[in-house]
Order: C-alpha cells, then sequence, then structure tokens
C-alpha cells in the first residue's frame, strides 16, 4: 500500500488545483451563461454561476497525473487499464452534466450519458465482481450481472449526490465526509491484506476528497459558485468507482461476526446514509403523486429542515453531522475491533430519529399545534 505520506501529496494537489481553477471557472460561467438564476424552487437569492464542476475534473485529472508519475502508485497504473477508464468516465459523465447545466437535457438523454461512462468504467476493469449478503452468503456474478449492477450502481450513485445538492455546502460537505471514511476504510483493508496490492479504489476515495476540499471555500453559504450537475454526476461516479473496487472485490470477512463487514459492499450505503434515504423518499414522494422521477421538487431533506426553522448554515451542518455520526459508526469497529453488534442498532437509531424529526406528517402536527 503506498504511504499516507504519498496520499496526503494528491490530497494536496487534488485540492489545490480545484481551489484555484475556480476563480477562472466562476468568470468562464458568467461569460458563457451558465449562470442559476433564484426562483420559488431554489434557495439562492442571486444569480450564481454554476460550472463549478469543471474545476473539480481539472483537480481529478492533475490528482490522477501526479500520482501516475509519482513512483508510490506504480502498483495501480502498471499493467491495468482502470486508470485510463477512470479518467474517460470522469470526463464523459463531467461533460453530460455541464452540457445539462448550460442547457436543459432530457432525462433519457442524460441516463443514456451516465450508463456509457458507467460502461466505460466497466470496460477497463472497475465492476462489482463480488457480491455478499450478509448472512445469505457470497454471490461470483457473471459477466451480465456484473455489468448491469455496476452501472445500476454508478446511477443511483450520480443520482443521490445530485439530488442532495440543493443547500450551499450540502453535498460537497457530505461527500467529502463520505470519501474521507472510504479512505480509511480501505486504506485500513489493504493495511490488513483483504485488497490486492494496487487496487485503485483508496486513491479514487482521496481524489474525490480533494476536489470537495478544494470547491467547499467557494460554495459555502452563501456561495460564489455551485459544482451543477458536472459536479454531482461525477463526485457520483468516482464514489461508485472506489466502493465497486472494494466493495465489490473482496469475499473475505473482516471485524466481527454480527455486522455487515461480511458485505463490504453495504459500506457505502451508510456512509452515503443522508443522500440515500433522500433519494428513497423522493421516489416514493414522486411516485404517489404519479410524477417524473426527475420532476424538481421541495420536499428534500434540507427544504424540510429549513421549513422547520432552521437557516441555511444550521440545515446543511446537521446534515453533515448526521453523515459524520454514520461514518463514525462504519469505522468504530473496523479500528477497535469490537462493538459489531451495537452498530447496526445505532444506525438504525439515526435513521429513525431522522425519519421522526423530518417525515412530513410531523411537520404538519407542529404547525397545527401552534
Amino acid at each position: 500500500m503506498p504511504s499516507i505520506g504519498a496520499y496526503g501529496v494528491i490530497l494536496a494537489v487534488v485540492a489545490g488545483t480545484t481551489f484555484a481553477s475556480l476563480f477562472v471557472v466562476r468568470r468562464l460561467s458568467f461569460r458563457v451563461g451558465a449562470v442559476v438564476l433564484p426562483d420559488e424552487r431554489r434557495v439562492h437569492e442571486r444569480p450564481t454561476p454554476t460550472l463549478g464542476g469543471l474545476s473539480m475534473l481539472l483537480g481529478v485529472l492533475v490528482g490522477m497525473g501526479v500520482a501516475w508519475a509519482m513512483g508510490s502508485f506504480d502498483a495501480v497504473f502498471e499493467g491495468s487499464t482502470e486508470p485510463l477508464g477512470l479518467v474517460i468516465a470522469a470526463v464523459l459523465i463531467a461533460s453530460v452534466g455541464v452540457i445539462d447545466d448550460l442547457r436543459d437535457v432530457s432525462a433519457p438523454a442524460k441516463l443514456a450519458g451516465m450508463v456509457v461512462a458507467a460502461s466505460v468504467l466497466v470496460i477497463s476493469g472497475i465492476s462489482i465482481l463480488v457480491f455478499r449478503v450478509p448472512f445469505a452468503g457470497t454471490f461470483i456474478l457473471s459477466t451480465d450481472w456484473s455489468y448491469l449492477l455496476s452501472v445500476l450502481w454508478v446511477i443511483g450513485m450520480a443520482n443521490a449526490i445530485n439530488l442532495i445538492d440543493g443547500l450551499d455546502g450540502l453535498a460537497g460537505g457530505i461527500v467529502a465526509i463520505a470519501a474521507g471514511t472510504f479512505f480509511l476504510y480501505a486504506h485500513k483493508l489493504g493495511g490488513e491484506g483483504l485488497l490486492v496490492t494496487g487496487n485503485i479504489g483508496p486513491l479514487i476515495a482521496i481524489i474525490v476528497l480533494g476536489a470537495c476540499i478544494g470547491f467547499l471555500p467557494h460554495n459555502i453559504h452563501p456561495a460564489r459558485i455551485f459544482m451543477g450537475d458536472g459536479g454531482a454526476l461525477l463526485l457520483g461516479l468516482l464514489m461508485a468507482a472506489s466502493t465497486m473496487v472494494v466493495g465489490g472485490r473482496t469475499d473475505r470477512s473482516f471485524s466481527g461476526n454480527s455486522f455487515f463487514f461480511f458485505a463490504p459492499l453495504f459500506i457505502p450505503l451508510v456512509i452515503l446514509g443522508v443522500p440515500v434515504v433522500d433519494t428513497l423518499f423522493a421516489i416514493i414522494r414522486r411516485a404517489r403523486r404519479r410524477s417524473s422521477i426527475s420532476t424538481a421538487d421541495k420536499g428534500h431533506l434540507h427544504h424540510r429542515l429549513m421549513d422547520l426553522g432552521h437557516g441555511h448554515r444550521r440545515s446543511v451542518f446537521i446534515l453533515w453531522t448526521w453523515t459524520a455520526l454514520l461514518s463514525g459508526f462504519v469505522l468504530w469497529p473496523i479500528y477497535s475491533r469490537s462493538g459489531d453488534g451495537l452498530v447496526p442498532f445505532g444506525i438504525a437509531a439515526i435513521l429513525l430519529s431522522l425519519f421522526t424529526v423530518l417525515h412530513p406528517g410531523v411537520r404538519t402536527g407542529r404547525r397545527s399545534g401552534s
């Protein structure tokens, strides 16, 4: 495994590149008209540029280039098509998002772009090979099933990040916490010999963390620039790629015998619990209304927090905290080698509290009472 210092260099390079390039991208956004105007669905109060995803993509490309030039990551790049496939897929999905930021792209066309980008990942070797279900056994996937589940995983992750991107700093902060957590998780597995030498997962996670760190200073409320669909889809694809090559590659258990460490692919679903829950709520809500899944509304978790009276920054901080708590529950058994049995109950308590506080019926009752 590369040293923590080597990963630190990549983190600094990606964060620095993303941060510095945003000054130029912000001016470019105004020139080409890539600006989001305030309206009744959005919470920002002034015209804001929305091509932040370009800077994130640049940070990712520079980070991959520096990692390739460093000797510390030779095992990742030598004899592997995965890095090249990751770069091509990142450019493709970011391009789809940027085009959608510049001019509205139909939902089918946008979905097709995601499928193409996900297919590039699979062709290059980044895919789910092992699907382990707790207490049900391990399934070695056939080529067809591996392709299908991998593409669905990318689409689901990209849309989850895109849907949660509704407040300044929200998506960037949640993904930063999730990426940092998953890097620690993957690096620990690698150190224990549970990942093959040259696994690209930890490198992808640290690159995602760097892109978010470089972006957040420009995006904290009041935001000077949005990541747009280009940034949200890019982060979703990268997180999907990282989790697939870690959680979808090992069939060995780690840390205890009573929890989902028997199924590492479930780890990112817990770490990204906030956007996952928000996406599930959105699907159910729109299905009940018989409207399209792509139809925008103001029923997301962050909207509900603001309806409860929390301000912009406090709502973001609350959802960051939920993500940090869920991430802590994932990391605790790995590093302590104890407490596995308590983790499911802790996560269930957090999700139940989140549901209880933010469920529309609760807000209606509170309004009636007041």
